[in-house]
């Protein structure tokens, strides 16, 4: 008999060193009391923010993965994927999809393509193509103002002019509502649909840190924007100055947990918010190495749900 007990599935690389992607995840969903189930893309002796690292690619073997689940006949709660390295990658997660997605399953896709207007090092067209595919078929995706700007082919550095604007987030919400009926379109043609989406898709496009500045201050904000106009939120904290390794993992894992337990999307990224800032802060005051990531270990109690219901 199946285990009762919720499960994600984690799509993502794992780094010996960097604390992201797997090694952020499964501590975050394990301590949220859901059963973490690593499907790995690569392991690497370190995240590529290193100097050096060594990687072992495990595209081949993505698959087995997918079989050998399926064998057992389990099913998720939730799906995360993260940083895909190639095209090739993409198609092996859309078969996941197609195996184990269903309606009542909670996706999360984190389009993983750049980042201060710049393009990872793997992208191309082919894996932006894809990554359009996944965002299609999620529940929630989380991509940063870059990401947001790759997958509508909307002009980076002409919205970020209107970062100390009052419209800044008015113009960021205008390029997500494109996205959700971009996305609309991408399921009608998955779908063999030949009628046109008269509606956004009903999902949530949550744009990551966006910098912006009010007063004099800067401030890291997180826009939450749905195909109802009047359920758009937006969160922001102090900006310490500083990035870390691991940050958009850390938040995207609490999110995902989150919203498998039931929380509403306003409710998941707060706490989403509020179990990142007190890591980041320490590590700033630390001066910790950004590519050694931030302390968040001992924050995870605040995740666990004997302390927090």
């Amino acid at each position: 008999m199946e285990n009762r007990m919720k499960k994600i599935a984690l799509i993502n690389d794992l780094s010996g060193f960097g604390k992201c992607s797997l090694t952020a995840s499964i501590p975050v969903i394990s301590a949220m009391g859901i059963q973490a189930c690593p499907l790995p893309t690569a392991v690497l002796t370190s995240q590529t923010g290193f100097s050096d690292y060594y990687c072992d690619d495990y595209t081949d073997r993505m698959d087995y993965f997918t079989q050998e689940w399926q064998k057992l006949d389990v099913s998720f709660d939730g799906i995360y994927s993260g940083y895909l390295a190639s095209a090739e990658q993409v198609k092996k997660v859309l078969h996941f999809l197609d195996v184990f997605q269903t309606d009542n399953i909670i996706y999360l896709a984190d389009p993983v393509l750049g980042d201060n207007g710049q393009q990872i090092k793997s992208f191309s067209p082919q894996l932006l193509a894809g990554m359009q595919s996944l965002c299609a078929r999620a529940t929630v995706c989380t991509p940063n103002l870059t990401e947001l700007c790759l997958l509508t082919d909307s002009d980076y550095n002409a919205l970020t002019a209107y970062a100390d604007s009052c419209d800044y987030m008015q113009y960021i919400q205008e390029i997500a509502q494109k996205l959700l009926y971009q996305n609309s379109i991408q399921n009608h043609i998955q779908n063999n649909s030949r009628s046109v989406p008269d509606k956004p898709a009903a999902q949530t496009i949550l744009i990551t840190g966006i910098l912006c500045h009010k007063g004099g201050q800067p401030f890291m904000g997180n826009l939450a924007v749905t195909a109802n106009a009047d359920r758009t939120y937006y969160y922001e904290t102090p900006y310490t100055g500083q990035s870390f390794s691991g940050t958009g993992d850390l938040f995207a894992s609490v999110l995902c947990g989150s919203l498998v337990q039931g929380l509403s999307i306003s409710d998941a990224v707060q706490r989403a918010v509020d179990f990142l800032l007190p890591a980041i802060e320490e590590a700033t005051a630390e001066k910790l190495p950004r590519n050694h990531g931030i302390p968040f270990e001992k924050y995870l109690y605040q995740l666990i749900p004997s302390i927090t219901a």
